[in-house]
């Protein structure tokens, strides 16, 4: 990434996709659009000359307009200060250290502070902050008053008053005891007093400790805080910290040496922040606060009486109380909004009136406000509306979509899982489906808690308004249902006990929960609350719509949903997925007026005896598919057959196996018997997909009629439907040549019967290696090849998703995988498959629609693999389509560095 990215707005934003496209802007010499004829941005970010009085030391610079200062030498704050100053805001002197000076300072290499401290005021107290190239990579905490002594405390006690001078005083040498000196803060725990008093038991305390009086001298105590924030800064918990935020193991930092503004006077004299933005919405709304400061009070904050910010019935405030420098503050703000192109949170000091500006940040918010300020920008034209595509993390649109619990809520956690599916919902524990759905008809929220679920307790998972389980990872049964109906979910709490004979849950303190207990499922964070927390409403508005609109425009590859039901392809069209990239057939089965039916088939003895009983199947999948087509409005529908095995369907239980009898007129020992013949060793790699289609064709058979049959009804009813049949566990080329002869048969058939043509398109799921490896010849039979990474993601490594979640967290945490490879997608195995499938699938049919329509389909590196390897579409589940669309739009800005191309993808 060039260097002359803008630092403060690399600080702002550290998506490196975004800086970027900024940079992509800055090297074609774009003016943001401003009043000015020339680009104000290019002149924030000049340096046409450095001034030779402005260079303190190679490492150590003044803050001034064409100071060599840059993010990725002095960091994000450094960088931001000089940008305040080329804006001829009221910045109180300050002086940078750079990333190397800082390095050398940890090392035992101090620069020549007297020439440092000659910058400044005699007798000036300052302030030391952190300035990281990345604000997120955090920092030693700031140390303020430097330069407090015996001799500046007696200043102040003539001009603050003893008590206030006192109390001054007292907090620094607090605070530097604790965090230069290293003491153990119990030294001042029996320090009550904040006046003359404490500050003589202070020093006595501080003495007793270190053998040696409170040093006097403000070099002396300068030189100690940079090398206490240094070698902060390198040790290894610091360090690991940073890392695990994504900073480099050798990430720098800077400091930057400020100068105080002293909070008294004659007149108004305070602190405080303010910003233009609500950081919970985004709204245009003044926040912060002000702490107001008058003379004869504490000074600097001690005893301050906090005001409003705007004229407000409740009480005082800045703008009564210096209506002057209230105004010159919403104007800096505004200046740092348009010139800066964010929205910035200004710190301020008002002396007698007079504002003096300590720093700007990006304002902190939510994922609902970084939305609308994006948006706005865009609006007000500060920003191009590509920027405000790539300032957005994909990843928080997820928030907006589902109900969070409140940032600031208390929170009782009584367990900890995976956090599989995103949103957060309380309810009554119930601990089987069909107490979820009895709960459900009574109008109470539940919470279902399963050991691990199937797809029998798909009716109970409707019904609930989040599901827990003790088992599986991100893509087990629960997990994808969960992402599908988005139902907050937690999978693999296996650090809470499931007693689901006794009906209750033990925390791993102990805590016990039974039926009926209230409790929350925090599925984007993971952790299971005790009770009913805040909670914070989705918030999907007109800047949501807006942000994705633009995103449209400007992604080039094709973004649809994992839809089984009808609410899902609702959902999915709501949220602009451009088509359905994989419905599950199997589902639909389990719904209690078929399941009879479908135990019956398997108790046929004869392929006629299994036709005939699927024909009262027919009628209800033909019209499942004729509801989806008519939602979908004539956009692509990819109707996966039946894939799981049979024995799913069978009763395990005696009672269950008793009823099922009763219903088929035949003896209990005849169904065990059934339940027993079909039983597996290891059911996932049993007969199931298309090897029950190859050996129990009647069900693929019924499948095919029943999709044909719909498409000609629904075509009559609106859009023309060309459906897309999808093969699933094909490993042969002959297994698609099987089941593509039969359907073939089918369809001709249907065109006969109801005496009218139509178009379908045949392809086959990836999920085995072999399929992969083989694309090649399998293709010529196929018009697409859709890899579903889940079941490929296991099948290579030989693992099983359901299991993994509890050995996985020692497997990344030892470095054996980098990733939950069930989370994201491995590109070096499962991705060198995907890439020898396409490539082969290609080679063998040039026009070959290739696909992921596995879970990995909604993470933006999935996407980003996808694209690089010439994939045409990702399907996800349906609340995962937003952060897909989003995705997509900032991987395709990122790479278009010279003229944008239109590229369509096929869909």
């Amino acid at each position: 990434m060039p260097r002359r990215i803008s630092a403060f707005w690399r600080c702002a934003f550290p998506c490196e996709a975004a800086q970027a496209v900024y940079a992509a802007e800055q090297r074609k010499g774009a003016a943001v659009q401003r009043n000015d004829p020339k680009s104000d941005q290019q002149s924030l970010d000049a340096s046409d000359g450095v001034a030779a009085s402005d260079v303190i030391l190679p490492e150590a610079v003044l803050i001034t307009p064409t100071a060599p200062i840059a993010n990725h030498t002095h960091g994000g704050r450094a960088k931001c200060l000089q940008r305040l100053v080329r804006l001829d805001l009221p910045v109180p002197t300050t002086v940078a250290l750079s990333f190397m000076a800082v390095h050398s300072i940890a090392n035992g290499e101090l620069p020549d502070l007297e020439e440092i401290l000659e910058r400044f005021a005699p007798n000036a107290l300052l302030c030391v902050r952190p300035s990281s190239e990345d604000p997120d990579w955090g920092g030693p905490g700031a140390i303020l008053n430097i330069g407090m002594n015996d001799a500046r405390y007696v200043e102040l006690c003539d001009s603050l008053g003893r008590d206030a001078a006192a109390a001054l005083y007292l907090r620094f040498v607090q605070s530097y005891a604790i965090h230069v000196a290293r003491l153990d803060p119990d030294v001042f725990d029996d320090v009550e007093d904040n006046g003359p008093d404490g500050l003589s038991e202070v020093l006595q305390a501080y003495e007793a400790e270190t053998d040696e009086p409170f040093p006097q001298n403000p070099a002396e105590q300068l030189a100690a805080v940079l090398r206490s924030m240094a070698r902060a800064w390198e040790g290894t918990s610091a360090r690991l910290l940073r890392q695990a935020k994504g900073a480099p193991a050798d990430a720098g930092l800077g400091l930057v040496v400020q100068e105080m503004v002293p909070g008294y006077g004659d007149g108004e004299c305070g602190s405080g922040v303010l910003q233009l933005v609500s950081p919970d919405t985004g709204m245009p709304q003044i926040t912060g606060r002000y702490l107001s400061q008058s003379q004869g009070r504490d000074a600097l904050g001690a005893g301050a009486e906090a005001v409003f910010l705007e004229q407000d019935s409740r009480g005082p405030s800045l703008q009564d109380l210096a209506p002057a420098a209230f105004a010159a503050l919403q104007a800096h703000a505004r200046l740092m909004r348009q010139r800066l192109r964010e929205e910035m949170q200004v710190e301020f000091v008002i002396v007698d009136g007079e504002v003096h500006i300590l720093d700007g940040v990006r304002v902190t918010r939510t994922a609902q406000a970084a939305v609308r300020i994006a948006v706005a920008l865009a609006e007000d034209g500060i920003i191009p509306r590509e920027e405000a595509v790539m300032r957005v993390d994909s990843r928080l649109l997820a928030e907006l979509l589902h109900r969070q619990v409140a940032p600031d809520a208390e929170r009782d956690e009584i367990g900890h899982g995976i956090a599989a599916s995103p949103g957060a919902a309380t309810g009554k524990l119930v601990f089987t489906a069909a107490e979820a759905q009895a709960s459900a008809a009574r109008g109470e929220p539940c919470v279902l808690v399963r050991r691990e679920t199937s797809p029998e307790d798909v009716r109970g998972m409707h019904a609930a308004v989040a599901v827990l389980t003790e088992r599986g990872g991100m893509t087990s049964h629960a997990a994808v249902i969960g992402r599908g109906l988005g139902l907050p979910c937690i999978v693999g709490a296996s650090d809470m006990k499931f007693d689901s004979k006794r009906k209750q849950l033990t925390s791993p303190e102990g805590r016990v929960f039974g039926r009926g207990d209230v409790v929350t499922i925090d599925g984007s964070s993971g952790a299971v609350l005790a009770g009913q927390p805040d909670m914070m409403e989705a918030a999907e508005d007109g800047a949501f719509l807006t942000l994705l609109a633009w995103a449209d425009e400007q992604r080039d590859i094709g973004i649809r949903a994992n839809a089984d039901t009808p609410e899902d392809a609702k959902t999915a069209r709501k949220f602009n997925a451009q088509g359905i990239g994989l419905c599950r057939t199997e589902h639909m089965f389990f719904d209690p007026g078929r399941l009879t039916v479908m135990r019956e088939m398997i108790f046929a003895e004869t392929s006629e005896g299994r036709a005939a009983v699927l024909a009262r199947l027919l009628p209800m999948q033909r019209e499942d598919f004729q509801e989806l087509f008519r939602i979908m409005e004539g956009l692509p529908v990819c109707i996966r057959l039946f894939d799981p095995p049979l024995h799913e369907f069978l009763p395990t239980t005696r009672s269950g196996q008793r009823e099922l009898s009763e219903a088929l007129g035949i003896p209990v020992s005849d169904v065990t018997r059934r339940v027993e013949e079909m039983e597996e060793y290891n059911p996932m790699l049993g007969l199931r997909g298309v090897r029950l289609g190859v050996t129990v064709p009647e069900i693929y058979d019924m499948q095919a009629r029943a999709i044909f049959e719909a498409t000609l009804d629904a075509s009559k009813e609106g859009e023309p439907v060309v459906p897309e049949i999808m093969i699933p566990l094909v490993s042969a080329k002959r297994e698609v040549e099987l089941v593509k002869a039969r359907i073939d048969a089918v369809a001709l058939a249907v065109k006969a019967e109801r005496g009218e043509d139509f178009a379908y398109r045949l392809g086959v799921m990836v999920e085995t290696p072999r399929a992969a490896l083989r694309a090649g010849e399998i293709s010529p039979n196929t018009a697409f090849l859709s890899f579903g990474t889940n079941d490929l993601t296991q099948m290579t490594y030989g693992m099983s998703r359901d299991d993994a979640g509890r050995f996985m967290s020692a497997y990344v945490n030892q470095g054996v995988f980098p990733e939950d490879p069930f989370h994201v997608l491995d590109k070096d195995g499962v991705g060198e498959l995907l890439q020898l499938g396409a490539e082969r699938g290609r080679a063998a049919y040039p026009d070959l629609t290739l696909s992921i329509c596995g879970e990995h389909g909604g993470n933006p590196e999935s996407i980003a693999f996808c694209r690089e390897a010439g994939f045409d579409y990702v399907s996800c589940s349906p609340f995962r389509v937003p952060v897909a669309r989003l995705a997509a739009a900032q991987l395709a800005i990122s790479s278009q560095l010279g003229p944008k191309t239109e590229k369509r993808a096929k869909l």
